[in-house]
């Protein structure tokens, strides 16, 4: 097994797994303690919008997909600013058009065989230098405004009517926060693909909840979880020449499966 690690390949695709990892847990922990779970769904199908627009125009995936995602994800803030009762349907739609729209882009282009899989399971394996450099830039700028500020995120995440009253800008975190969680998406699919991506930043965050009692524990603990899943999923996918993607949840849903068999358990006894 340790012969492989001499290819590049497999170097950047650890790589990547890790740093993703890391993006996935701080984002995740977030998206769940602020019950943004649906919304990240809806703004991880229409990515691929992203994805159909970067093929056809022949421009850089990452971040040609970056870019529709904060759009998308603006819009849908704006939208559910002022209709909130209506932020479902609005998802709904986004997820719907995001996606119709990636894929007639997709077979109007001349030429291009469409590969569905590898976007909507995730191709760890080709994962290119270029995508290695995107990807620390990204955790360096959410590790940076984490860092400065952790006060109002804490604040808007766990009082938002609270925060609000402290003249914290809890719109303009709120947003802050689904952009950050757009583009954690977007480096995803890299990874884990758009079906699955929201499982990679949810299971991880749901053991560690067992654990940890404050925001920076729970997101230390799920990027620990998350780069050990990567780990073992690639593992598995070496050894039975299968999908890295689906086995990185495979594996992490198993653990949370165990883990929540054991505390129930426990609870009993």
């Amino acid at each position: 097994m340790l012969e492989v690690l001499s290819y590049s390949f497999i170097q950047n695709a650890l790589l990547a797994g890790i740093i993703v990892g890391i993006i996935t847990a701080i984002i995740g922990t977030l998206v769940v303690v602020n019950k943004m779970v649906f919304l990240s769904g809806g703004i991880a199908h229409s990515a691929y919008g992203g994805v159909g627009l970067a093929i056809y125009l022949g421009l850089p995936m990452l971040l040609t997909t970056s870019i529709f995602c904060v759009a998308i994800t603006i819009i849908i803030a704006l939208a559910s600013y002022k209709n909130r009762e209506n932020l479902d349907i609005i998802i709904g739609l986004t997820w719907a058009v995001g996606m119709s729209f990636g894929i007639i882009l997709a077979d109007l282009t001349p030429g291009y065989q469409a590969d569905l899989m590898s976007y909507l399971f995730g191709s760890l394996l080709a994962v290119s230098d270029e995508d290695i450099y995107y990807m620390v830039g990204l955790l360096v700028t959410i590790f940076m405004i984490i860092v400065i500020f952790y006060r109002d995120i804490l604040a808007v995440s766990y009082d938002n009517e609270y925060a609000n009253l402290r003249g914290v800008k809890t719109k303009f975190f709120y947003t802050l926060i689904l952009i950050l969680s757009s583009l954690a998406i977007v480096i995803s699919i890299k990874v884990v693909g758009l079906i699955l991506v929201i499982a990679l930043l949810t299971i991880p965050i749901y053991i560690a909840s067992f654990y940890c009692n404050n925001l920076v524990s729970m997101m230390v603990v799920s990027a620990l979880l998350s780069i050990t899943f990567t780990i073992i999923g690639l593992i598995i996918s070496y050894e039975f020449d299968v999908s890295s993607g689906p086995s990185i949840i495979m594996a992490s849903s198993l653990s949370a499966l165990i883990i929540y068999v054991f505390k129930n358990i426990k609870k009993k006894n």
